[in-house]
């Protein structure tokens, strides 16, 4: 299993336009969104905008890294008999599962940072060191529950329906889940719905960070719930895959 997580990061670096697009995207999108804005506090909240939209497109570049690149690698993979060359290795579905994970999250880190850095650059977001510390450990530590999902889509769907399948995916959570505008401008019944969604719950992780206090329990225990549901799903669907052949 050590072997296939050492190729998968090998091959993720070496995607020179994949590590690109991950690690430039959400910046170029919080100068978009962000950039615009004054810096009044974001209803309902104590946050400033800047601070706001820091942590909503470093958690969303995470998530676009992890969800869409293993999603897509996988169904190719898949159809390239890839995958069924693993199979004929002791790998158990967990391992598989795994790699893809540690992988993906590789790329998550610089995009996080690279974020923070536009943000303190063009909005003046200052915190302190504590706070960096700890926004870059829970939001990368967050995005690999959506590692997880990318791998079990990336089972789910063939080759020809894991985009749109994905993108519906990737842009209603980020959608629903307040990642491009504040969830507390929503009617009450759609607060109500978002509260339970795990990328509420991830941008809920960085939020308490730059107010100066821990995470939610409630949030780290969604997102705990989340990654072991989509992780045995993902691992299920590999199992069920290799019995089809």
């Amino acid at each position: 299993m050590n072997t296939l997580i050492k190729l998968e990061i090998t091959r993720t670096l070496r995607n020179k336009k994949f590590m690109f697009f991950s690690i430039i995207y959400p910046s170029v999108l919080f100068l978009v969104i962000a950039g615009p804005q004054d810096n009044s506090t974001v209803p309902g909240t104590r946050l400033p905008m800047g601070a706001f939209y820091m942590v909503a497109m470093a958690s969303f570049g995470a998530l676009t890294a992890v969800l869409m690149g293993n999603s897509e690698k996988i169904a190719k993979e898949r159809e390239k008999g890839w995958v069924r060359q693993l199979r004929l290795t002791p790998l158990p579905g967990h391992g598989y599962v795994l790699a893809k994970i540690a992988s993906a999250a590789v790329v998550t880190l610089p995009s996080i940072v690279i974020v923070f850095l536009v943000a303190g650059a063009s909005k003046g977001v200052r915190l302190d060191a504590w706070q960096w510390l700890a926004l870059t450990g829970v939001i990368w530590a967050g995005s690999l529950c959506f590692a997880a999902l990318g791998v079990a889509i990336g089972y789910l769907a063939s080759g020809d329906a894991v985009r749109p399948i994905t993108m519906i995916t990737y842009f209603g959570l980020s959608l629903l889940g307040g990642l491009w505008m504040p969830t507390t401008i929503y009617p009450q019944w759609l607060q109500n719905v978002s509260s339970w969604l795990p990328t509420h719950a991830y941008a809920g992780l960085g939020q308490a960070v730059e107010l100066g206090g821990a995470p939610h329990m409630k949030d780290v225990t969604l997102l705990v719930a989340y990654f072991l549901l989509f992780a045995g799903g993902a691992a299920w669907l590999y199992r069920k895959d290799t019995l089809k052949t």
